[in-house]
């Protein structure tokens, strides 16, 4: 019971969020938080233009949302995996185990990491 509650809450709290990203933009409301990151360094960090990415993927602008931030589109399926196998972890705990393998984990991380050194070389 408490389960079936939490996870109604759960998609209750995605649906309003992605009525809000659909509904306004990032880019020009003041709705959204900005990076704080980017405001004290100049500096993008690696979620930099997730939001924008998130509010062109609702309009189904795929190039423009990797345009914004390629890693987390690059990470969508990744995400999902990881979720799939939480959701499912009692039943097909095998599943679970290779996808939070630590050298999945590192590998990701690394991911991460030349993703935020890239994108501030080269102004992605």
């Amino acid at each position: 019971m408490r389960r079936s509650l939490i996870v109604v809450l759960a998609i209750a709290v995605l649906l309003v969020a992605g009525f809000i990203y659909y509904a306004l933009d990032p880019a020009s409301s003041s709705a959204f938080p900005s990076c704080t990151f980017l405001k004290l360094t100049g500096y993008k960090c690696p979620g930099c233009g997730s939001q924008r990415a998130i509010h062109a993927l609702l309009h189904g602008d795929v190039a423009g949302a990797f345009r914004y931030n390629a890693l987390l589109i690059i990470a969508i399926p990744w995400i999902a995996l990881c979720l799939y196998a939480e959701r499912w972890r009692v039943r097909k705990p095998r599943l679970y185990e290779r996808v939070n393998a630590p050298l999945l984990i590192w590998l990701f991380l690394a991911m991460v990491l030349l993703w935020w050194l890239l994108r501030n070389i080269f102004n992605w």
